[in-house]
């Protein structure tokens, strides 16, 4: 691993308007582009291949190998469709990259997009935040102006038209099918599959599906080289990320670096731990990703550290949770989030994140019933796997991992309520001077 910080897509983020064309060309801007248009799209996509570059939406599934699937000379349109969607509880890295440099997500687009051989690319961007929507229209009216999209991009005889496309705020269309479906003027729910998106996605049309800093990551691999990305990182999991460090920690916030860097390092980074706290549980990759302890602090933050541990990477987000949180009221939370956010098209997560929050809510009151935790781990084994999309097997992860680790809070539900062993007030990030307050 390399510096314990490797600044390279937040490295513009505090220059002076950063989020301008000008500002952006005078940091290198758009010179990958030149030197992509230079190279052969199949030549491009090995460069992006054999740099190592993993999927950094959650599932971390090799970038270029994901564009060499897209058949070619099938004489359909291809498209690029860029998942905006960030809406995992406690992940906030692509919001602020597309506010800060909303141009190194749209040199990313026209690059894939030429190795591809696309002409039509769709950011989806979560409809909630108006103002990323309003900062990447922006940013891509200053794009059409310089040539850099439209038609014959700088003489190149490349065209690339690119739509800045808002949601309407679910959470199910994080999902890359129900996202297409929404894409498409349809209710937002998972295709079956096969067919995948790479065969028949976007208008039944074979179509690359990637995440705001996967594509945002590939000028730097043009400019700086394949070496230069594999010397961050570690074996397996090349490269800098975003890692998303919130709640008991004295300075939340992005920190860009390496993969394998650990959660101790991180922490020491953010200041540590708030006055008076002891680490007590944390997400490696949001709530969806089965928690983990103390004991986990000094495993490596990539895919494969955390897999070893029994979690997932994720979405890279780090909450933090101190003593004076309940397990079981968090648990709960999350999972009243998830039966909200079910589609409903399939059963058992409709259904089931239903009853998991029903239990939940007995145990947080103190009111449970023998049984109760055998039929919270009975649930979640008979969602996992067989709902229709990762919403359902998300929803289950927090709570069997919770169990494992904190099975005696869960006993306590039995008789006392999770506000009497752990009151609200202990665990509120705001002190009595800020409390109420919007911030």
């Amino acid at each position: 691993m390399t510096d314990t910080l490797t600044p390279v897509l937040t490295s513009d983020w505090g220059n002076e308007r950063a989020w301008t064309r000008a500002a952006y060309e005078k940091t290198g801007g758009y010179e990958a582009l030149t030197k992509a248009l230079a190279m052969e799209p199949d030549d491009l996509i090995a460069h992006v291949k054999d740099s190592g570059l993993r999927g950094r939406g959650g599932a971390g599934f090799p970038t270029g190998m994901k564009w060499s699937f897209i058949p070619q000379g099938d004489g359909k349109s291809h498209y690029l469709v860029v998942n905006a969607d960030e809406s995992e509880p406690g992940t906030c890295k692509d919001t602020p990259l597309m506010m800060a440099t909303p141009h190194t997500l749209i040199e990313g687009v026209v690059i894939a997009c030429y190795a591809i051989r696309a002409e039509k690319a769709f950011i989806y961007v979560r409809g909630e935040v108006l103002h990323v929507v309003r900062r990447l229209r922006a940013a891509v009216r200053e794009a059409y102006e310089a040539g850099y999209l439209g038609q014959d991009i700088k003489g190149s005889g490349i065209n690339c038209d690119l739509v800045i496309h808002a949601g309407a705020g679910a959470y199910i269309c994080g999902e890359e099918t129900a996202l297409l479906d929404s894409l498409e003027g349809r209710r937002g729910q998972p295709r079956l599959r096969p067919p995948f998106p790479a065969v028949e996605g976007l208008y039944a049309c074979p179509t690359v599906i990637n995440n705001v800093e996967s594509i945002a990551s590939v000028p730097s691999i043009i400019n700086g080289g394949v070496d230069w990305f594999a010397s961050m990182g570690t074996e397996k999991s090349k490269g800098m990320t975003i890692y998303s460090l919130s709640g008991h920690v004295k300075s939340p916030g992005q920190y860009e670096a390496p993969l394998g860097i650990t959660l101790r390092q991180l922490l020491g980074l953010g200041g540590g731990l708030r006055d008076g706290a002891e680490l007590k549980f944390w997400t490696p990759g949001g709530s969806s990703t089965p928690i983990l302890t103390t004991e986990h602090l000094d495993i490596p933050l990539d895919y494969e550290g955390v897999g070893a541990a029994g979690s997932m990477l994720g979405t890279k987000a780090l909450q933090i949770f101190d003593q004076s949180t309940s397990v079981v009221r968090a648990v709960l939370r999350w999972t009243e989030f998830y039966k909200h956010e079910s589609c409903g098209k399939c059963t058992p997560c409709r259904e089931g994140t239903w009853w998991l929050v029903q239990t939940l809510d007995r145990l947080d009151k103190g009111e449970g019933r023998e049984g109760d935790i055998e039929l919270l781990v009975d649930l979640c084994e008979n969602i996992l796997g067989r709902a229709f999309c990762a919403l359902g097997d998300g929803a289950t992860s927090p709570i069997t991992s919770a169990i494992k680790h904190f099975r005696s809070e869960f006993e306590a539900g039995m008789h006392t309520p999770s506000w009497e062993l752990f009151p609200p007030a202990a665990s509120t990030l705001f002190d009595k001077a800020t409390a109420g307050v919007a911030i």
